[in-house]
This record gives structure tokens, sequence and C-alpha cells, in this order.
């Protein structure tokens, strides 16, 4: 298959041409990330969302663009939000003049209410998990609840790392449509 017409494919939402442009610019994207964060689990996590942003968006994708340009675009622009939310949420900073400064770090430790609302909220998720199939709930379960890491996973199930990646991103999207119902 032709990246042009994967490209048109994937437009038609077709599966097979979504895998073969991972396939094809998964390495490409992990690379560029992982020179960016120097940490393995962050670049996954910043490449998954980076071809799932470009997928739910690939209708608006202008073919006179090279795919690789676009999805690095995509890949730092969500790598600078991820480091701008990163920065305001660690601490705010207050100086009363250049010689005294004082830090006042956030405490971020739950209350009672935000521990019941959390135990709420994780029920609603697990029984909106329960309504996906069940390889989807498998790998929503291995990443997210044991944590562990695709080539983990890919061991477990034992199925090819780049099916499990689809495989979470589709999940993902389903399980996404689900919670908005």
């Amino acid at each position: 298959m032709e990246i042009e017409e994967a490209i048109t494919q994937a437009k038609q939402n077709n599966q097979k041409a979504f895998n073969f442009l991972l396939d094809e610019y998964w390495d490409y994207v992990y690379g560029f990330q992982l020179k960016r964060v120097t940490n393995e689990y962050d670049a996954e996590d910043i490449t998954i969302q980076t071809f799932s942003k470009a997928f739910d968006k690939i209708a608006n994708f202008d073919e006179k663009y090279a795919f690789k340009t676009w999805l690095i675009t995509i890949s730092k622009n969500i790598h600078i939000d991820l480091v701008r939310k990163e920065k305001s949420s660690i601490h705010s900073k207050i100086t009363d003049n250049e010689d005294d400064k004082i830090y006042r770090v956030l405490d971020d430790s739950p209350s009672p209410e935000d521990k019941l609302i959390t135990e709420q909220n994780l029920a609603k998720l697990l029984k909106d998990i329960k309504k996906l199939k069940p390889h989807y709930q498998d790998v929503i379960n291995l990443r997210y609840f044991q944590e562990l890491t695709y080539t983990e996973i890919s061991q477990e199930l034992n199925e090819p790392m780049n099916n499990i990646k689809v495989k979470l991103l589709r999940a993902k999207k389903l399980l996404a449509e689900i919670i908005k119902r």
C-alpha cells in the first residue's frame, strides 16, 4: 500500500489503512518524542496521543503537505501542552520583591469529598469498561489498571505490539463514546 492511498482510505475510516500508517510512522514519531522527553513511557504516551488525534482529524489533512510533517507538528503541540500543564499544576509562584522569593506548593492530597467522588467515578468507569468487547477490556485493564508496558501486554496476549497499540487506541475511542452517552 502506498502512503497516499493509505491516507485516502483512512479518510474513509478504513482500519487497515490506519494500521498501515501507524506501522509506517510509529518509530519516527516515537523516536522524535524520545529525544524530547528522554522517558520511554512518556514518549509512548505522547506518540499514542499523536496518532489518536491525527486519526480523529485525518479528514482535515491536506495532501499538499507531508504526512510525516503533519504528525510531528501534532506531536510537538501535544508535548508543549503537556509541559505547560505540568508547569502550571506543580506550584504557583508568589514574589514580593526580587530578593525574597516564596513558593507556595499546592496541597493536592484529596479531601474526603474528593475520595468519595473518585470512588463513584471509578465505579462508573468500570461499568463503562464492561460495555466494551472483552478484548478491549483486556488491553485497558492491562495498560491502565495493571500498568503494564506495551511490550508486556504484547507478551501477555501473545500478539504483535502494533496490534496492541491499535487495540488500545480503538478501545479508548470506544470508551470515550460510551462515556459521552
